[in-house]
């Protein structure tokens, strides 16, 4: 993948906001379009050369049947076309990935990639059964029924993490020390008002109403961070009866849009807000681990990633990780070899939330903007998703001006 970059600075993401919040009214794919539109005019970029897209979503809205061409028509740019992915929490990096697919073997040269979900107000789903009694069909709660039961693992994803928890000795002790570390790092970003967060995202974010007529509401930042104390954190009892995982130590479901662009080395540097700035997305790889073990997947998929890449994980000098659960960032140090304090500096999804499928692609935008302020490095972002699967990608960050 060395021929797809992403040009420094074309990306974005809006505020995430705790489900139910200032967010929960709009709809997500039309959200997405309205955001991206405003950033594209804000960067003078409303005639980008984009010949391709892909809408990542995991939880449907109403007539997303027509996805991403509907995206890009409402964006102004009618004549795109590309895929719409649905990876549950893997749906960002599988989106960029085929992205970067897509330019490295030569049919396009610059990629939109747009990620928005609403967990808020989630579909209700009824399926006809003509031979059910009375003719009656199955209902589901598309948000609610899949976050308490995966249909062939047959356990809620909390269990999952108690099963990496048991498997590696990972106790409640442990899980609060690395989450208060993880909201520690949130407030890095948080510091010069919100300097980090800035770099990449509009503040204040104005808030449309439905029809995306006008400003209801402003948003300074995340909304919906609870304050986090050790004390705070010892009262809190397992979620589960005879397990380690608190409240404390899971993310929360949110909503929110993200977007970035992948190109060319040409067509990157010809967009790109510092063209000294290289950003070469180098792999991608993807596992599926044991049965009911979601949170030890990022493990074998940063292996297979780093076996494409031809690197070894002594080179990666960054980690940020979609973490639902702080179990899931002490696996992966453990297992990995690399300090779990150096992981997610300026924060994750554990701390500001999980909107599903723009989750990673925030975290692929604050992985990159850390390793520029940082002088550069070999990156690595990884999640888990249902059906205890997971993706990685790797990317390296050159400066010259370094």
């Amino acid at each position: 993948m060395h021929n797809a970059h992403i040009p420094y600075g074309q990306y974005w993401s809006t505020p995430f906001a705790r489900w139910q919040g200032a967010l929960s009214h709009l709809h997500s794919l039309r959200f997405a379009a309205w955001t991206a539109r405003r950033e594209l005019e804000r960067r003078r970029l409303q005639q980008a050369p984009i010949d391709f897209g892909v809408l990542g979503m995991s939880v449907p809205q109403q007539g997303c049947f027509y996805g991403l061409p509907w995206a890009m028509g409402l964006i102004g740019h009618e004549g795109v076309a590309g895929p719409t992915v649905a990876q549950a929490c893997a749906t960002s990096a599988r989106s960029v990935a085929m992205a970067a697919d897509e330019v490295m073997l030569g049919r396009a040269q610059c990629a939109l990639v747009l990620t928005a979900d609403r967990v808020s107000n989630g579909p209700q789903l009824y399926y006809p059964n003509p031979q059910g009694p009375g003719g009656n069909g199955q209902h589901e709660s598309w948000v609610l029924d899949n976050f308490r039961a995966d249909p062939f693992a047959q356990v809620a994803m909390i269990e999952t993490a108690e099963n990496v928890a048991r498997k590696l000795g990972i106790g409640t002790a442990q899980q609060n020390e690395v989450t208060l570390l993880r909201y520690a790092q949130y407030q890095d970003a948080l510091a010069d008002d919100r300097a980090f967060q800035r770099r990449y995202m509009t503040l204040p974010f104005d808030v449309p109403d439905a029809g995306f007529r006008k400003t209801v509401a402003t948003m300074e930042g995340d909304q919906g961070i609870h304050a986090t104390t050790r004390e705070g954190l010892e009262r809190l009892k397992p979620a589960l009866e005879g397990g380690t995982v608190t409240h404390g130590g899971q993310t929360h479901p949110a909503d929110g849009n993200a977007a970035i662009f992948v190109c060319s080395p040409s067509a990157a540097r010809s967009l790109s807000m510092r063209p000294e700035v290289t950003i070469k997305i180098l792999a991608s790889g993807q596992a599926r681990t044991d049965k009911a073990y979601m949170p030890y997947a990022p493990i074998p998929a940063s292996h297979a990633a780093l076996q494409l890449a031809g690197l070894e994980m002594r080179q990666v000098t960054h980690v940020k990780t979609h973490n639902p659960f702080v179990v899931n960032d002490i696996a992966f140090a453990r297992e990995m070899g690399f300090p779990v304090e150096k992981m997610n500096q300026f924060g994750c999804s554990l701390v500001w939330g999980h909107p599903q499928g723009p989750t990673g692609l925030r975290s692929l935008i604050e992985l990159i903007e850390q390793m520029v302020l940082q002088g550069g490095g070999i990156g690595l972002f990884s999640g888990c998703a249902a059906g205890d699967s997971a993706m990685t990608l790797i990317i390296k960050v050159d400066d010259t001006r370094a």
